[in-house]
């Protein structure tokens, strides 16, 4: 009878050991979305495979901005910002997500300083970058690019009503002596050494940073792309825009005006598969780039 009673008592020990490693491998499928077949690493990196990850610097608008909600005033919706609690929009985060939804991945975003986007991108902590970067010949050498996703113009911002509010063209600028800036790291940097007789001031990590310098009088003129400089006069009342003429504008600016993703250099599989959503999704009508850039400058919070 005891050999009996032990022997059932053993069974259901171990009916109820097989229940809860059971229950534990469903709450570990379903916690992770992983296969329950194969190991967990290849788990991992075919969830991984479904998400984009993007850097952006989240602090350019209209490019790309930072806000507190998801919620945007065109009915559209921000990305959280991975590892905070806060959430990106702005052009550039709405060509990913359309890229995104494209190629049926997850997006993810990554905040990241200009000056180290370059490096984090290189360390693999994100896949590409869509910031509002211009391609340039430098940045080719290290980066795979697509085709443009946004063709920009460039311009000079300056203090409303002062005299640099008339200039036509950079050679108005002889004999004056101003004193000039732009963003750290950017293809605006070695420009500023065409306009005449020109002082080269600091140069700013964000572009709120350089519309400030123009509005505390530290600079007399930025040169800026102009959907951005459109973006800060919504807000900056004492700034101006001023756009060159043609016959009278920087030399070798053109490489500045083509906006695209880039990648690891070696990475052309992601660039291509970047390429061909774009394509997909006809992102190389100019008509719809203005529409959307003109849709994001109108979305982005005052405080940007």
């Amino acid at each position: 009878m005891k050999k009996m009673y032990a022997k059932r008592l053993l069974c259901t020990v171990m009916s109820a050991s097989l229940m809860a490693v059971s229950l534990a491998g469903c709450g570990s499928s379903e916690k992770t979305g992983s296969s329950t077949t194969g190991s967990s690493a290849e788990s991992t990196k075919v969830t991984e495979e479904k998400v984009l990850r993007v850097g952006m610097e989240c602090a350019y608008a209209p490019f790309n901005w930072t806000q507190l909600t998801e919620e945007a005033p065109d009915g559209g919706k921000a990305v959280p910002i991975y590892g905070t609690s806060e959430y990106a929009y702005g052009y550039d985060v709405m060509v990913a997500q359309k890229l995104a939804d494209e190629m049926g991945m997850g997006l993810e975003i990554h905040k990241v300083e200009w000056d180290s986007i370059g490096l984090s991108l290189d360390a693999k902590e994100y896949d590409c970058i869509i910031a509002g970067m211009g391609r340039t010949k430098e940045r080719e050498a290290s980066y795979s690019f697509t085709e443009p996703y946004y063709y920009r113009d460039n311009c000079l911002v300056v203090k409303k009503g002062s005299e640099y509010e008339s200039v036509k063209g950079l050679s108005d600028f002889a004999g004056k002596k101003v004193t000039v800036t732009t963003q750290l790291g950017t293809g605006w940097v070695p420009l500023l050494e065409q306009i005449p007789d020109a002082t080269l001031g600091a140069n700013y990590e964000t572009t709120a940073e350089v519309f400030m310098a123009v509005s505390n009088g530290v600079a007399d003129v930025a040169l800026i792309d102009l959907p951005t400089a459109e973006s800060a006069l919504i807000t900056n009342k004492d700034l101006a825009i001023v756009v060159p003429d043609p016959s009278d504008a920087f030399e070798g600016d053109k490489e500045m005006t083509n906006v695209c993703i880039a990648t690891r250099k070696d990475d052309t599989a992601l660039r291509d598969e970047l390429q061909k959503a774009m394509d997909a999704v006809g992102w190389n009508d100019k008509a719809k780039m203005d529409e959307l850039m003109k849709k994001a400058v109108e979305s982005q919070p005052a405080a940007n």
